[in-house]
């Protein structure tokens, strides 16, 4: 058996596969987020810190040392969780463990305010895209009054008032108070494996064994916001609802909706109907995204503005239609081996198959959620897809729109 899910000594779950004949090696160590949640920033601003020195190495000798040994390091702060993670060769594998270990432990975020300067320059260089000011403003809308909703432009309003102080609480928060999770793929002994993890995390603070009780957010009305932005050419228009999520059961049924709407690239019903027949955009598709709390279902279209009535009408064609005609089973067919497809292609190497089970592991949803997930595709219905649609297409959404 090439795959095992063991404890360290403090109650870290770790998910241990042996790949053979890979000459690379991913390690992701996930810990969750936890109530009470920060003022918007103060998480963001400690994870870009990780890289600015620790204890016992400089920024510059940080960034020579992982150069020097083409150890690829990342640290990124999700809507769930903080995920800290490394890929090298299967020889360096104790160098990258031991300059790993002392990012975790010995981070000194002592660039604070330098690094505070970079990512409010970077935030504004951001929202320049008309895509991501309207994705932005979407999930801002949709999300209000709840950490779901700290956005780039929520996050830079609230800069000035983030401090170095908040950012060790927070840091202190996730070592001491989170649930965590390590995934190792690779190409070395189970037992080398199992020995430098304990090594190096077993004197951590325990890992919960629980996730905290974090109230999801909650939308009670239509919302229609709209951005003026003089230099854009185009509209750029998201609408969207809150539905379940990944743990609840219509997880399989909107994950195959999505296919057949509008995430099936030049297939998609959004497509075929919006840009081919109609000529309304280039670009028009549907997204499906997941967060442990809740996830929602948007449409999103570039188009000129006007076109905008347009466009949400024909939103709201291609959702009368999966309402209330049944989805043919060749059509059903084809999206569940596009959706498998996907994800079979999203875990090809150690790295993404590291990041997917770290993932799933550290959202309560465990290390084998895909296997039963994909079992469950296989069981969606015709019937399920239209009773899912007339489930979560409401008059509960938020259009969010930028226009010249």
């Amino acid at each position: 058996m090439n795959k095992k899910i063991f404890n360290l000594k403090n109650d870290i779950e770790v998910l241990y596969r042996r790949n053979r004949n890979t000459p690379r090696v991913a390690l992701c160590f996930n810990l969750s987020l936890n109530d009470p949640v920060p003022n918007p920033g103060d998480y963001t601003l400690m994870t870009r810190l990780f890289m600015q020195g620790t204890k016992n190495r400089t920024a510059e000798q940080l960034a020579d040392e992982l150069d020097r040994y083409a150890i690829e390091f990342s640290s990124e702060l999700k809507l769930d969780y903080l995920k800290l993670k490394f890929v090298c060769l299967n020889e360096d594998f104790d160098k990258a463990l031991e300059i790993f270990e002392d990012i975790i432990k010995n981070t000194t975020f002592d660039d604070f305010e330098k690094e505070k300067c970079k990512l409010a320059g970077e935030i504004q260089a951001q929202l320049d895209s008309p895509r991501a000011k309207v994705v932005d403003n979407f999930y801002k809308n949709l999300y209000t009054n709840h950490h779901y909703g700290y956005t780039n432009t929520v996050i830079y309003d609230n800069l000035p008032n983030v401090s170095r102080e908040d950012v060790l609480r927070g840091y202190n928060t996730f070592i001491n108070n989170s649930k965590k999770v390590i995934a190792f793929v690779g190409d070395l002994e189970f037992e080398f494996v199992q020995d430098r993890l304990n090594k190096c995390f077993g004197d951590l603070p325990k890992s919960l064994n629980r996730l905290p009780d974090i109230k999801p957010p909650v939308l009670n009305e239509a919302k229609t916001v709209e951005i003026i932005k003089p230099d854009v050419n185009q509209a750029h228009i998201t609408q969207g609802w809150l539905v379940q999520t990944a743990s609840q059961k219509d997880y399989p049924v909107l994950a195959l909706m999505n296919i057949i709407l509008g995430a099936s690239g030049l297939s998609s019903r959004l497509f075929l109907e919006l840009r081919d027949k109609k000529g309304l955009a280039y670009v028009v598709r549907s997204s499906y995204d997941v967060a442990r709390l809740c996830a929602n279902f948007s449409i999103y279209i570039a188009t000129e503005p006007s076109n905008i009535v347009i466009s949400l009408n024909g939103f709201q064609q291609e959702i009368d239609k999966i309402k209330n005609q049944l989805v043919s089973e060749r059509e059903l067919y084809n999206a569940k081996n596009n959706l498998i497809g996907k994800w079979a292609f999203s875990q090809e190497d150690n790295n993404q198959q590291a990041a997917t089970y770290a993932h799933y592991a550290v959202t309560g949803l465990g290390f084998d959620f895909n296997e039963t997930a994909r079992q469950k595709i296989q069981m969606v219905t015709p019937e399920d897809i239209k009773e899912c649609a007339n489930k979560y297409f409401n008059d509960k959404y938020v259009v969010s729109i930028i226009k010249p």
